[in-house]
């Protein structure tokens, strides 16, 4: 879904197929330039950030955290690993194994439980620890 070359890492012809499934016809100039801003090889992790930076009238932290709230009646903050699995490969834009493992080790479900309250403020703010030095 996101690295369509299955190389591990976005690259400018990842990231101009994800625009395009968007709707937008992004320049190749624009795509280096957003390249440029990742220090290193882009990974899933440092790509939820870029591509959240630079998408214009994105979901707030509330409106997607709300979404996974609609999968979670008593608002715990955590799905089942088997349940939001099962959604990615059976519902809407389904997922490949390959990108649930991309998921996954990106956002490590702990005890069998997949925490979409930390996948919220990984994708809307970057990884925390980052943030912390």
């Amino acid at each position: 879904m996101m690295d369509v070359n299955r190389d591990g890492f976005i690259d400018v012809s990842d990231l101009k197929a994800i625009h395009n499934d968007l709707g937008r016809n992004p320049s190749d100039k624009d795509l280096n330039e957003m390249l440029k801003e990742c220090p290193g090889q882009l990974n899933f992790t440092a790509f939820l950030t870029l591509f959240g930076e630079k998408m214009h009238g994105t979901d707030s932290e509330t409106t997607f955290r709300q979404a996974f709230e609609q999968f979670d009646p008593e608002k715990k903050g955590k799905l089942s690993e088997e349940y939001v699995k099962d959604l990615l490969l059976n519902v809407g834009d389904q997922f490949k194994e390959e990108e649930i493992r991309q998921v996954w080790k990106e956002a490590k479900p702990h005890g069998g439980l997949f925490d979409y309250d930390a996948f919220v403020t990984l994708v809307k703010r970057g990884p925390q620890d980052e943030m912390a030095q």
